[in-house]
Order: structure tokens, then C-alpha cells, then sequence
């Protein structure tokens, strides 16, 4: 295979229309030939409209597509419109008089400021200039010429059956790639139009943007022309001279929610009972008119408005009649699955109609959906994954990657577990899902974060140690804010157990609360080493949908969250917005710290890990984000695009001597993305270097000097510990115990990585034998309610160094130990037997009755925990050492007796 294809993954200029692209198979896999001239055409499967009229006679045309999918109840085409489109607006693109173009002469000078004026900031990306000429060839010059007649047939089509009395158009647009400006570009060559043409029936200068949350909207500020970093005047979109006719631009901002009906008069159930008698329920819910004026605001007094969907794929209507399994109605689904798409319906359906109520209110003169993933949801009647049939323009995430404008995701493509088919990392949920609590965290009782599965915890060990790498280069670059990791769970019990187990927790004794655990994750840990609260947290734990719906968060959360809100308050009040962090509410403050992850002088400059309930939002923009862990299920190719989304926008837009942008990576596990090449290793690139802020000299003098401690007196209770081992005391452990320890990591095009446990190889035997010790001390000799006996660690650790040197512990499958073989058939559990007898005291015989035996007690237990915590490997390298050194002290092999 050309080594290229895995070294220079980007063939094309993020700024000109892509001119080469990568070969792939039919299953997207990569081919072993040099790229290709010219651009990848746009292939997807695609609902067909019915024709508006069509004799009785003439039978339905069934299209033969690949899957199979076409019935003579729904028609899907394999290869849509998008193509012809394209060709066409790429020669109307060509023409060099501006007077051929066919447009409004203000169209003409925004075409050709976009195309040609030298931005003294952010240029426009060509696949947004692409977007937007689509838009305006579609209404301006196709609409006027019978030759193109056929295209807004089709689209008009495609409305009637799936959006009646509405006129929608889509632009697909990869994550990362900037739909923002593509919707500035809208509003101004909308706007500027309507101004210098008032009677005009085409264009509006009123416009309503409907985000799918809270998140999204906060961001789409920028398109308001009052906003003091509002896009118009930041990023050169458009003149100078025409800045002041865009500040007539009637702009609202709202999410979908907005278009819910509210209660008008709050009443409790005994209350509305007493009201309503023997007569009519009182109708307490708004009307149309008051819904529309609250969600709409200023709109209401303009006529024909244009509707802008951010995140269209969330906005549609369900197909009527159809429910059963093959039509792709719900009836078929099960579980989560059949709760995820009522859902997604309940959604969608609120959304549309809002849209419906404004049309049939004042107007509205097109609907512009912007979307990654503009495909129809399960559960919609039509089949999962079909590109909206109203979709004009497409630019894939290849010709993203091809172009540079985002990062690379790697997934694994193989690691070292015996007889699988496909890498354990790939797929993690099947693996984990029974042994993950499945409701709620008021629901699941106390939970204990040491119970988390085994290859879950091996899974982020293994991703962890490839971060803590791509940290220390970032740290060497001078890069100020730090790489981050996400984590994306199914519920607020599994989310919580993660939380716990990488940044420690605490819990409730005595009424006070306790640390009982800093953390697995050294970066992400939110205590100290002495189990105080760090002033600031690396790790943060989030509920998107909480968040994202507006209202307040739910006390369970709000409980789980608690510490972490009053130290962000605490930070707010040391900035000097004491009268601002009394005055935000919860879910603000904590929407405020998810949307500035990353930001330099902002609550969440310094986050590090971001451990999300369900999925984090489209329209969380973080570019630091490099690596992600699945820990949900991903039953559509649509979620695993939109969970890898957030980790696909670029963190540096410098041009390389070749005029492309550099490669960047984002390595993703646990998440079944359809991204596979052959293995090929690479270790993680620094970024370029930025300025360097290093601490005032002048401020020396406020210097924390901690005082030295020369000493500790301790006395002991006269109690000590002794273990009989036996065969039974073997543990074998292998990748089938732990999960695997090796993956690697590959995408599409360009470089791969190996991830292992090999960041924990200079660990010393004896920081093992003490973590050992420590998990049993805590197991098993910690009566309920009682403090540790600490005076009792001595005893366990020269106990744990008995097993550990005596040969009881052999490992397998990656970290093979040369201490000897066992057939399967010996393999054991790993038992020791503990007995806690007293010490004897001075001027006395040891003890010589029977001492109380305690229960047989499993070291394997703690030693799985250190293997899956990476510090088994150099235990297998020091065991015949230590085995050596045994047999002479003992005389040739001879067996001490404890």
C-alpha cells in the first residue's frame, strides 16, 4: 500500500474545491491504489416523493437499490439529486462576468467578496462558500429557468410527502466545518437583499433560529449584529459599507422547547378538581398566539419569516400509516431502543409543529435545515438512516478529512484477546452491559465505583495512558489549556460510578463526608493526597439533557453535582463575581463551565475529563478534545457520528509550507464507528509551540512553605496477621479476566497507534505489594461502621510479599511471567487462607492454640485490581528474581512456613 496514503492523509486545500480523494471499497475500507483525481461523488440511500399525479393504472416502480429497502409502500433512491446539483452550481461557480450569473446585483457583490476579498481574519472554507452558493443558486437561478425545473420539483416533492405546506432545504455539512458562518452567510445575503428590495417576494430580513438546546443557542449569539463579537463584523462577511443595513436583521434565537405549550395558571390536582366540578376540565394551557409570542417575540410583527434548523435531523414528521418492523415504525424495537425513538418523535414533533404554528401565524417563506447527520431517526417510518430527501448540498466527513478541516478518528481495529472477532474496545458495550446498573442513581442503592467491570477499567487505563502522552507534549508546546477526555455514559448511576472511580469520592459517615478514594487517573483527580477537594476540578460530571432542556436539574444530580457547583462558585467570587455567582442558578453555572472547556480565563479553563450522561450536545464546539470513551450503547452509525463529532473539530488552523493544514488526531473507543485501515503505528504529534506564560518573579514572596514533619509516634493494638497458602492460592490472570491490554488504534487514512499498559512499567514491586495491601485492609478487615485498622498494614503487606514472591501469581496474554506453566485445568481462584491472632508480648512464647480464623479471603480480588491498573507487568519481569532469591535463603527450594 502507497505509503502516503497512511502519511498524508490530507489531499486537498481547506480553501478550493476538493481535486483528489482517497480509494475506498464498498464498505468504506481503504483500497490499495494512489488517490484518485477529482472529487467522491455524494452517495446515500434517499426516501423518493410520490408524484403528484399518477394514472391508476400505472403500478409503483420498485428502485433496485443495494439494501433492499424499497417496497411498493416507500421508493428509496441510492443515488440522490445532490450530485447534479453540484455539477451544475460548479459551472455557474466558473463564469467570469458577474453579469451572467442571473442573481440581484447585492447577491453579486456578497458572491464576490466571499470568493476573492483577502480576510484579514477566519477565511470562509470552501465547503461553506459551497453551502451558500447552493442556496442562492437554487432560489435565484433555478427557480427562473425551466431547464432546472426539475430540481425544486423534486424538492417540492419531497416537502409535500414528508413536510406539507412547508418548503425545506438541507445543507449537509460535517462537524467541524463551521455551519455557524454558513448561517451568517444566510441571514446577510437574505437580509441585505430584503433591505435594497422591500416588495420583494423571495427575501426577509426576519429570521428565527431553532437550536436543539440551550448549549447551541448560548453559541449562535454571534449571529445577533448587536453582538459585540457578532460574526458580520469579527469575520469580514460582508462589506463595510453594508454593516449598517444588516443591523435591520430581525433575529431570534431560541431551542425547540420553546415551542412546548406551558401551563398559564399553576394549579395542584385537587386544586383543578375543584375547579373543573361536574363541568369542562379549565383549559390552563396557553394558546397558539400567546406560545408564539413568547417563543417568537419580535417576529410577530413581520410577515414570511426564514427558519433556520441547527441540527435539522432532530426536526421532521413522522410518516403516517406506517408502524410495523419494515417500515421502520417503533413496533419492532424493544427496550431502550423503542423508548429512544418515542422520544426522538416527541421531539420532533414538538419541533415541526412550532413550525407549522409560525407559518400559518405570520408566514414563513423557507425553512434552511443545517445538519452533520441530516438523516431520518428510528422510529420515523422511514428507514434509519435515509438522507433527508430535501438534502441540496453535501460535504462528507471524507472530504472533511481530506480537505483538513477536522480531525482523524482512530478506532481500534485489533488488540490481544484471543479468538474475537472484532476488538473488545470497538464495541465495549456488549461486553459491559449486564454488569452496569440499569436505572437511575435513586434507584441502584449504594453504589461502589471498584465494581466497576474489568475490562471497562482496563479500557480506560489503556486510553488514559495515550492521553497522559499527548498531555506532557502538549505541556512542552506551552499549550496553556490541556487536552481533554470525555466520557459518554447510558444513566446518572453508570455516569457517577465513572466519575468515582477516576476523580475519587467521598461518602457520608458520621454526618460528615469522607474521602474514601483520590482517584484511579493521577490528571484527574479531584482530591489531593490527602483527600482534600483540589480548588479546582480536573474532572467534571455533566447531564446533557438536563442541561440542555432549561429547567431546573433534577435533586439527584443536583447531589451528585454538589461539591463540584459550590467550588465554581467559590472560583466565580475569587474572580471577583461575588454578585454573579449568587444570582446563577445551578444548571447555568454548570452550562457555563461545560461551554468554556478549553477557553483560556474561563471556569473551565482547566477541566481535563468531562463525564457526560447520555451524549454531549451537537454544538459543544471544544477544539481541545482528543480522545473518547464510549460507555453507552450506539445502535445507529447516526449516534456514533454525532458522540465522535465532538471530538472532530481541529485545535490548530495554521497552513502548513504546502498551503494544507496538518493532520490531528482523535482517538475513540468503546463507540462502533465505521472507521478501519490497516495497522500502522504512530506516537502522538506535539503541537505547534505558542507563547509561554511562566509565574511572576516579582511575586516570589507569596511562596506556600509547608512545614517539615521530622516524625510520627504511633502505638499499635498487639494484633498481627498470618496466611497458610496452598494450591488453591494460584491466580492465573489472563486478557480473559481484565479485557485486553493491547489495542490498536487506526482510522480511515493517515497514522495509527498502539495503546497499552506500558506507562506503568517503572512501577517498583513494592508500590504493588502496597496497593495489594491496601485493597484487602479495606475488603476484608474493615468491620462495617469502624475505621480502617491501619495497624494492621504491616502485617498484610509482608503477607501480600509472601504471595507475590512465592510464585502464587502468574500472568498471561500480554504479560507473560516466567515463573512457570499450569494447564488449564489448574488454574485457581486465588485463595489465601488469613488468620488475626495476638502479637505476643514481651517475655512471652509466641501464641499456640488455634488462632480465630476469619473466612477464606480472595487476593485475587486486589491483585485484578492492580492488573487492570497496569502494574502487573513489572511484577511478571521481578517474580523469578525474586523466586531465585527465595530457594537460597530457604536452602535449595525448601517451602517457609508463615
Amino acid at each position: 500500500m502507497p505509503a502516503s496514503f497512511f502519511e498524508h492523509p490530507i489531499l486537498n486545500s481547506p480553501y478550493e474545491a476538493p481535486s483528489r480523494h482517497h480509494a475506498l471499497d464498498a464498505d468504506g475500507q481503504p483500497l490499495d491504489l494512489d488517490p484518485v483525481e477529482g472529487r467522491r461523488e455524494s452517495r446515500f440511500i434517499t426516501p423518493v416523493p410520490k408524484p403528484r399525479k399518477r394514472r391508476r393504472e400505472q403500478r409503483s416502480f420498485t428502485f433496485e437499490d443495494e439494501k433492499g429497502l424499497s417496497s411498493e409502500e416507500q421508493q428509496y433512491n441510492p443515488t440522490p439529486i445532490i450530485n447534479e446539483i453540484r455539477q451544475h452550481v460548479a459551472s455557474w461557480r466558473t463564469l467570469p462576468n458577474a453579469a451572467d450569473w442571473g442573481v440581484t446585483p447585492t447577491t453579486a457583490r456578497l458572491l464576490e467578496h466571499w470568493r476573492r476579498y483577502n480576510f484579514g481574519s477566519v477565511r470562509p472554507f470552501f465547503c461553506q462558500i459551497e453551502a451558500i452558493e447552493t442556496a442562492i443558486w437554487l432560489t435565484e437561478v433555478a427557480r427562473r429557468e425551466k431547464r432546472y425545473a426539475r430540481f425544486w420539483a423534486h424538492i417540492q416533492g419531497a416537502n409535500e410527502q414528508a413536510n406539507p405546506e412547508l418548503t425545506r432545504v438541507a445543507l449537509k455539512m460535517a462537524t467541524g466545518t463551521g455551519k455557524t458562518t454558513v448561517m451568517a452567510m444566510l441571514i446577510a445575503w437574505q437580509t441585505l437583499n430584503a433591505v435594497r428590495q422591500p416588495g420583494s417576494s423571495t427575501f426577509s430580513r426576519g429570521f428565527l433560529i431553532v437550536a436543539p438546546g440551550i448549549t447551541i443557542k448560548d453559541r449562535l449569539r454571534v449571529l445577533q449584529p448587536g453582538d459585540p463579537d457578532n460574526y458580520f463584523r469579527e469575520r469580514e462577511l460582508i462589506p463595510a459599507d453594508m454593516l449598517g443595513d444588516i443591523a435591520r436583521a430581525k433575529i431570534v434565537i431560541t431551542n425547540y422547547h420553546a415551542f412546548k405549550h406551558r401551563e398559564t395558571l399553576e394549579l395542584s390536582k385537587v386544586g383543578r378538581s375543584l375547579l373543573q366540578g361536574r363541568g369542562e376540565a379549565p383549559k390552563t394551557l396557553e394558546t397558539d398566539g400567546l406560545m408564539l409570542n413568547r417563543a417568537c417575540g419580535e417576529l410577530m410583527a413581520i410577515k414570511n419569516v426564514v427558519v433556520i434548523n441547527d441540527e435539522a435531523h432532530h426536526c421532521y414528521r413522522r410518516k403516517v400509516g406506517d408502524d410495523d418492523e419494515e417500515s421502520g415504525g417503533d413496533e419492532g424495537l424493544k427496550g431502550d431502543d423503542k423508548e429512544e425513538a418515542k422520544k426522538n418523535n416527541e421531539a420532533a414533533r414538538l419541533w415541526i409543529s412550532g413550525i407549522e404554528t409560525l407559518k400559518k401565524t405570520v408566514g414563513v417563506r423557507a425553512v434552511y435545515d443545517l445538519s452533520a447527520t441530516p438523516f431520518f431517526l428510528r422510529g420515523s417510518g422511514y428507514a434509519e438512516g435515509t438522507l433527508f430527501p430535501w438534502t441540496v448540498s453535501d460535504f462528507s466527513l471524507m472530504d472533511a478529512i481530506e480537505s483538513g478541516i477536522v480531525k482523524l478518528p482512530r478506532v481500534p481495529v485489533a488488540d490481544n484477546m484471543p479468538g474475537g472477532k472484532a476488538p473488545i474496545y470497538r464495541n465495549l458495550w456488549e461486553h459491559i452491559a449486564k454488569d452496569l446498573p440499569k436505572k437511575g442513581r435513586a434507584k441502584s442503592g449504594t453504589l461502589d465505583p471498584l465494581k466497576l467491570p474489568p475490562e471497562l477499567q482496563t479500557a480506560i487505563h489503556a486510553l488514559y495512558g495515550h492521553y497522559e502522552k499527548t498531555f506532557d507534549l502538549w505541556r512542552q508546546a506551552g499549550i496553556e489549556t490541556p487536552p481533554v477526555f470525555i466520557v459518554v455514559c447510558n444513566n446518572t448511576a453508570s455516569s457517577q460510578l465513572v466519575h468515582e472511580w477516576i476523580a475519587g469520592w467521598d461518602r457520608e459517615e458520621e454526618g460528615e463526608k469522607r474521602n474514601i478514594h483520590q482517584g484511579h487517573l493521577a490528571l484527574f483527580r479531584n482530591y489531593d493526597t490527602y483527600g482534600n477537594r483540589l480548588p479546582r476540578p480536573a474532572t467534571l460530571l455533566i447531564d446533557s439533557e438536563q442541561l440542555e432542556s432549561g429547567e431546573a436539574l433534577d435533586p439527584q444530580f443536583r447531589d451528585m453535582a454538589e461539591a463540584e457547583i459550590e467550588q465554581f462558585k467559590r472560583e466565580m467570587r475569587e474572580r471577583g463575581n461575588s454578585a454573579e455567582a449568587e444570582k446563577i442558578n445551578d444548571q447555568d453555572l454548570l452550562r457555563e463551565v461545560m461551554n468554556t472547556v478549553g477557553k483560556k480565563e474561563r471556569l473551565g479553563e482547566q477541566i481535563r475529563c468531562v463525564v457526560s450522561v447520555a451524549m454531549l450536545t451537537e454544538g459543544w464546539d471544544t477544539n481541545t478534545v482528543t480522545h473518547v470513551l464510549g460507555v453507552r450503547a450506539f445502535g445507529t452509525q447516526l449516534l456514533c457520528e454525532q458522540v465522535v463529532g465532538r471530538a472532530l473539530r481541529r485545535q490548530s488552523y495554521e497552513l502548513n509550507e504546502d498551503n494544507l493544514f496538518d493532520v490531528e488526531y482523535a482517538d475513540i473507543m468503546g463507540i462502533p464507528f465505521d472507521f478501519a485501515a490497516n495497522p500502522v503505528v504512530a506516537p502522538p504529534k506535539p503541537p505547534k509551540p505558542t507563547v509561554r506564560v511562566q509565574a511572576i518573579k516579582e511575586r516570589a514572596k507569596l511562596e506556600i512553605v509547608f512545614p517539615r514533619v521530622e516524625g510520627y509516634r504511633v502505638e499499635l493494638p498487639d494484633e498481627r496477621i498470618v496466611a497458610h497458602f496452598s494450591d488453591d492460592s494460584r491466580l492465573i490472570l489472563t486478557p480473559e479476566l481484565v479485557g485486553p491490554c493491547k489495542v490498536l488504534m487506526e482510522g480511515i487514512v493517515g497514522e495509527g497507534v498502539e495503546l497499552n499498559m506500558q506507562t506503568f512499567d517503572a512501577i517498583r514491586p513494592s508500590t504493588i505489594t502496597y496497593h495489594l495491601a491496601k485493597h484487602l485492609m479495606q475488603k476484608s478487615f474493615r468491620d462495617h461502621g469502624e475505621d480502617l485498622p491501619v495497624h494492621l498494614f504491616g502485617d498484610i503487606k509482608r503477607v501480600v510479599r509472601q504471595w507475590l514472591d512465592g510464585g502464587w501469581l502468574v500472568c498471561r496474554g500480554g504479560h507473560e511471567a516466567r515463573s512457570g506453566d499450569l494447564s488449564p485445568d489448574r488454574r485457581r481462584s486465588g485463595r489465601a487462607h488469613l488468620s488475626r491472632v495476638p502479637a505476643p508480648r514481651r517475655g512471652q512464647k509466641a501464641h499456640q492454640g488455634n488462632p480465630r480464623s476469619l473466612q477464606p479471603q480472595r487476593i485475587d480480588e486486589a491483585c485484578r485490581l492492580q492488573y487492570q491498573q497496569g502494574r502487573v507487568s513489572d511484577l511478571a519481569r521481578e517474580m523469578p528474581r525474586q523466586l531465585r532469591r527465595n530457594r537460597q535463603r530457604l536452602g535449595g527450594g525448601a517451602r517457609a512456613r508463615p
